[in-house]
Formats: structure tokens, sequence, C-alpha cells
């Protein structure tokens, strides 16, 4: 196995240059014994902790990475690969027809247009309007409680905190994804802005966990050991979003499930909304366990926080601490509340920044299709069948949607292209939607009131199907 890191590993010196069947590459599934294919070349990356990307390498072991390698990365960084390399995918083994083989080219011939067209450079003005904009709701929410001695005012500057959080939250995502400057470094000392502090969110915990989503939408892990499932659809046991992650969460727990996760996953449609709103309590935590050193969610940020570290320690530990410095001076009225009021104020933004920005990317990819890792479809379904875009409707206008929901209303086309700029994506859509009815490849809208029931469908779904198994394999009276 390969070790990564500067040197190129001895078993790679060996073995260069082998022919390898895709069933031999489908072996190598985990950290510690990583194979990946990149455009039919097979690469080792066993044990690259070191990876510039981080621990979202390891979501495609087993499996070809060309599509997603080339929606996250800069032209020229297959470059880094080249001491990995081990052989090449005998193109007779592999699992495509000449219709799968000609709808790949066809969506890799969709991407060389839209650089074409322009379409992966950003508006710099249009993002100086969105930063200002956003930073005047904090501002005036920050100033009202400073001037007014109305609890109604105070309250509804709250409310307006939590939903400048839930616009915050957008730009760091598309600084973060780099949409917006060609210089990472750029986009990830504006994510640290938005993210750790004006959210009290941790960069690096968000990008290894949001990566590793964009990777895998929707799938289940292999194993226990490998990490090429979605963390995302890691909410076991609050809410199972199919009958197999029940299953799986159950043989954790030496085959059993304990009442209270039966009674959980009964009630989970019940349990939703609740969930959501305290949502932001738990980002608050993890971020703040990754910042300080303190712990991870998971296996795979716990061993990148200990091989790695984080990348800008002191900018996001300053940071964290200054968003927690004028969060108290606001959540207390610079000294004026009593406790009560005070966390009955940081609540009321905390939970609702939870539900603001949960009810957009949950209606995201909740309820749509799940898949086993090893059971994948190509990049472009794989990303389609598990995404739903929102549109207006029920009375919410599109201009409204198209606001609120900062670019995720097109959801579909982001996972897609995720270093495209948000101003883009209506142009974007356009191609993608007519692409997908050409090969005939699902895609799915709803607005805000009908992904909300499709999503409350599915979790009553999974219930009922729970039960029923519960019934037909547990004990009998």
């Amino acid at each position: 196995m390969g070790k990564g890191g500067d040197a190129v590993p001895a078993s790679h010196k060996a073995s260069v240059n082998q022919k390898i069947t895709w069933d031999e590459v489908k072996k190598h599934v985990t950290p510690n014994d990583a194979w990946v294919v990149h455009n039919h070349k097979v690469y080792d990356i066993s044990n690259w902790h070191e990876h510039p990307g981080g621990g979202v390498i390891f979501t495609h072991a087993g499996d070809d990475m060309t599509d997603i390698f080339a929606a996250f990365h800069a032209p020229g960084s297959q470059n880094l690969m080249k001491k990995f390399y081990i052989g090449d995918v005998v193109a007779e083994t592999l699992p495509k027809d000449a219709q799968q083989i000609a709808f790949e080219k066809g969506y890799r011939d969709l991407r060389s247009k839209l650089i074409t067209m322009g379409m992966f450079k950003s508006n710099k003005l249009f993002y100086v309007y969105k930063c200002v904009s956003t930073l005047a709701l904090w501002a005036t929410a920050m100033a009202a409680v400073y001037v007014s001695d109305n609890t109604a005012v105070h309250f509804a500057s709250a409310l307006l905190i939590g939903l400048f959080f839930q616009q915050s939250g957008w730009l760091a995502h598309d600084f973060l994804h780099h949409q917006v400057f060609r210089k990472r470094k750029y986009g990830d000392w504006a994510g640290i802005f938005w993210g750790n502090l004006m959210q009290g969110y941790s960069v690096q915990w968000w990008k290894n966990k949001h990566n590793g989503h964009h990777a895998v939408p929707n799938l289940h892990s292999t194993s226990a050991l490998s990490q090429d499932g979605d963390p995302d659809i890691d909410t076991m046991p609050l809410l199972a979003w199919s009958l197999k992650q029940a299953q799986s969460y159950r043989e954790l727990n030496q085959g059993k499930d304990s009442p209270m996760v039966r009674f959980l996953i009964r009630n989970q449609a019940l349990f939703y909304f609740p969930i959501l709103l305290l949502a932001r309590l738990s980002w608050m935590n993890e971020s703040f366990k990754v910042s300080f050193g303190l712990g991870a969610a998971s296996e795979n940020a716990a061993q990148e926080m200990k091989l790695k570290g984080l990348q800008y320690p002191t900018l996001e530990r300053v940071c964290m601490i200054l968003h927690y410095v004028w969060a108290f001076a606001v959540s207390t009225g610079y000294g004026t509340f009593g406790v009560g009021k005070s966390i009955a104020f940081f609540m009321t933004m905390t939970c609702s920044c939870g539900w603001f920005l949960a009810i957009v990317f949950g209606l995201g990819h909740n309820g749509m299709a799940t898949y086993d890792a090893e059971a994948r479809p190509d990049f472009w379904k794989l990303q389609v069948t598990t995404t739903r875009n929102i549109t207006g409707g029920h009375g919410f206008p599109q201009f409204f949607v198209d606001w609120f929901c900062g670019g995720l209303q097109y959801q579909v086309d982001h996972h897609l292209f995720p270093s495209l700029p948000r101003h883009n994506l209506p142009k974007t859509h356009e191609l993608v939607e007519s692409f997908c009815k050409e090969w005939g490849v699902k895609y799915h809208e709803a607005d805000l009131v009908d992904g909300t029931v499709e999503v409350l469908d599915h979790l009553n779904n999974v219930s009922n199907d729970f039960v029923l198994e519960f019934v037909k394999d547990g004990p009998t009276m």
C-alpha cells in the first residue's frame, strides 16, 4: 500500500504500468488501501492524508474519480497525482457500454462549453453587492438592539440575525467553493470571515463535511471502515433516510435497536422540524471542537485533524473567539438584558438560523434517491438523481426564492459545477435541463411547500418500512 506524502512509495516503484481489471480496483476502498481511477489510469493513494483538499480524496476509493476531480480542481492539478500512478484499467473490464461512454463524453463536452462561454468567471461587483447587503442585515440588527428599549424590536432583531447567519452561510459557501477568486487562499480568507467570524462555523470543519457531501451525495458507505458515504445523511439515530441506513446503524449496535431508536424512527417526520431548529447548536459545537482540537464528529475528520491539522489555525481560532464576543454582546443587549432574556435572544437567533439554513439544503437532497456506495451511478446521474431544485410557488415568488436560497435553488446545477458562480447558474440551468431531457435523466424540481411535503412523506415511508420490518423480524409475544 502507498504512503502518500513527498516520496514515491516503494510499492509503486515495483508495480508501475500494470494492467489492472476493474474488479481489482473495486477491492481497494478504505483510506489505508485506496485506489482511484482518473481517465483510465489507476493511482494508489493509500494513506495520502496530506491531500490538499483533505479526506474527501477517499470518498472515491475503489471508483472512478475523473468527473468529481474536474468539478473540484483547477486545470493542471492532476499533475500532483503522477507519483501515485501504478497502471491502467483494462478497458474491456469496465462496466460501460457504448451508450454510457457517449453519455459521459456528452457531459464532459458540456463542461467544456460552459468554460468557453465564460460561465466560470465571477462578477466581482455582484459579490460586493451581496457582501454589503448582507452586512447591512447584521448592522441593522446590532443597532436596533442598541437604540431600542422595545422587547418586540429586540426579538425581531434576533430573527434578523438568524437570517443574517443564513445569508452569511451562502456567501461562505460561494467563497469556499472558489466561485469568486482564482487564488484559492483569497476564497479561504473570505470564507473564514463569513464562516468563523460572522457565523461561528469552522472553515476546516465545513470543508471536510461539505466536500465529502459533494463528492458522494446520498451514498451509504461500503463498510464501517470505508469513507465513501455522504456525511450529510449520517443522521442516525435521529433521522433515517432509508431502511438500509437504519439497518446499518443496528449492525453497529450488536444487531439491536434500542426502544429510543425505535421511537425516534417511528416518529421522525414529527421530529424533523424540531431537529432543524436545533441544527445550528450541533454545527457550532462541532466547529468549536475542530477549531480548538477537542475532537471531530467523523472518523474522516478526526484523521484529517490528527495528521494534517488546521490550514489556518490562528486565523480560525481568533475569528471564532471574536464571533462569540460580538454574539455575546448583542445577546445580552450590551449588558442590559437579564439572564432569561439573554438566553431567549440567543436561542431565537440560533434556532431561526438553523431552520432558515436547513430548510433550503434539506430540500436540496432529503427525500431524493439514495444509493449504496459500491453501486453508485456515474457522476452526472448521481448528482442529478439525488438532488432537487427549488422553484417559486405556493405564494413564494421566484425572486424571493432566488434571494432566500442563495443560489441553492439551483442545487442540481451547482452540484454538477460547484465552482460556477451563483449569478451564472440560471443560464447553466437551461443547458443542464436540456441535456438531461436529451439523455433521459430524471431532473426534479419542487417549490418550498411541495418539496417539504415530499421530504416528510419520504420520512414517513421509511418509518413505515422500519416498523414493518421490526414486526416481521422482531420477537414474537
